[in-house]
């Protein structure tokens, strides 16, 4: 699918030199004081998992005034691109617009006076938002030849929903659903946090599943001996977790967590109902499966248990899956990893390849190729009251991002049309705005 995407060897450089793309490279070291303030004021939007809307209503209304066509999807994605429906193959940039936690008050997100930005969601995802936002002005802002318009043309920026927890990827399923926009998209770049010290080119698996014990419920005293829900519960989560040994140097790795477990109302009352929530993780769609099937057999097992011993008031355990992220990875020998190096070789940038759990593993699931990138600057605390963001440095992860994408598409975009020697001096075509 990426094949007419090769990028022609060494030419990061060449393509930074090319004027209207040196000059919107240099729109984000000249602009950073916009990117900071455009960062607060989306942060201070509260958007979580499930309730966007507001925040994808201002992105929206942002991406218009700066030029570009940007809608809402039935998914509640906003897609912003130069021409009304852009002709592919086209190179898309994306960044979650849901926060795991939310500001309740606008101050709850503010500048410390080192000129940190702190507040929930401020790197996650705040970072990747306000970089779609730099570079739909730094594109505009900045003037183009024919081939620099073709290239931009074929960008479209995305901010998705769904990303954060049970979430379950929503936004980036429904992109990439069949007759979806994926038809056209030939690579992601998805937006996750900040850093630019890793690419993750390997999806993270993972299912969620929740538990439920159901029984009749009754006084600790008088109605003791029938089925207890959180005694069989209990009994689920503890064979589960001692079935197996985990190792977690183990490869392909695997990891399981009981992150939730709930139930009763008060010390002597026997509970109606008790649940728990499980994670469980792998690099590996087989190993997840293997341990779908133990804690399936640990939680009917354990409800069999409970009701041998019963003398009255059997208990029902039931699963439901909450989650669904299939693993995958990105081969390193890819045109779009041979891009993003051939741009951080550029730029002086050293990068490790990784594996986590974001965006960008459904289209790796797909067959269609695809990176998470940090968005520029530094952050911590993620998914925290105290999570911070530091814009030092941003500018440079501005720059990657762009310059990617337009790597991406160069070769096929230059045959279009003779590629001109790339010169800093060239005087561009009136613009096309």
């Amino acid at each position: 699918m990426a094949a007419n995407l090769l990028p022609a060897a060494g030419t990061a450089g060449e393509l930074a030199a090319l004027s209207g793309i040196r000059e919107a490279l240099q729109w984000f070291t000249r602009e950073k004081q916009w990117v900071n303030d455009i960062h607060l004021q989306l942060c201070r939007i509260p958007s979580p998992t499930f309730m966007e809307q507001q925040r994808a209503e201002w992105m929206a209304a942002q991406f218009r005034a700066l030029g570009w066509h940007a809608g809402i999807d039935r998914a509640g994605n906003v897609l912003a691109s130069l021409e009304p429906d852009p002709a592919g193959p086209l190179v898309a940039i994306t960044a979650h617009l849901d926060t795991v936690l939310a500001p309740r008050l606008k101050d709850d997100i503010a500048i410390d006076r080192e000129g940190d930005m702190r507040g929930p969601g401020v790197s996650d995802n705040g970072a990747g938002l306000s970089a779609l936002l730099a570079i739909a002005k730094a594109i505009k802002s900045a003037p183009d030849s024919d081939l620099v318009w073709t290239l931009w043309n074929r960008v479209l920026l995305i901010a998705n929903v769904g990303e954060e927890g049970e979430g379950n990827l929503s936004g980036m399923r429904h992109i990439c659903r069949e007759g979806g926009p994926v038809e056209k998209i030939e690579a992601f770049l998805v937006l996750d946090g900040a850093s630019t010290d890793h690419v993750t080119i390997q999806a993270l698996g993972s299912r969620r599943f929740e538990v439920v014990c159901s029984g009749p419920g009754g006084h600790s005293w008088s109605d003791f001996g029938i089925a207890n829900p959180v005694h069989a519960l209990s009994r689920a989560v503890a064979l589960f977790v001692d079935g197996r040994t985990l190792d977690p140097r183990s490869s392909p790795k695997v990891a399981v967590n009981v992150g939730v477990i709930e139930g009763g109302s008060g010390i002597n009352a026997i509970p109606a109902v008790a649940r728990a929530k499980v994670d469980i993780r792998s690099e590996s769609n087989e190993k997840i499966e293997e341990l779908v099937s133990a804690l399936q057999t640990a939680v009917f097992r354990a409800e069999e248990i409970e009701n041998l011993r019963a003398i009255g008031g059997r208990i029902t355990a039931k699963m439901r899956e909450i989650g669904s992220r299939p693993a995958a990875r990105l081969a390193p020998d890819t045109p779009l990893i041979g891009a993003i190096k051939s741009v951080d070789a550029h730029l002086g940038i050293r990068a490790r390849l990784d594996c986590a759990s974001t965006d960008a593993n459904i289209p790796l699931a797909a067959g269609i190729p695809a990176v998470s990138i940090g968005a520029g600057g530094a952050g911590g605390g993620a998914h925290t009251q105290a999570e911070w963001y530091r814009p030092d440095g941003r500018d440079l992860g501005l720059k990657r991002i762009l310059l990617s994408a337009a790597l991406l598409l160069w070769r096929d975009g230059a045959s279009h049309q003779e590629r001109p020697a790339p010169s800093g001096n060239s005087e561009p075509p009136p613009a096309r705005r």
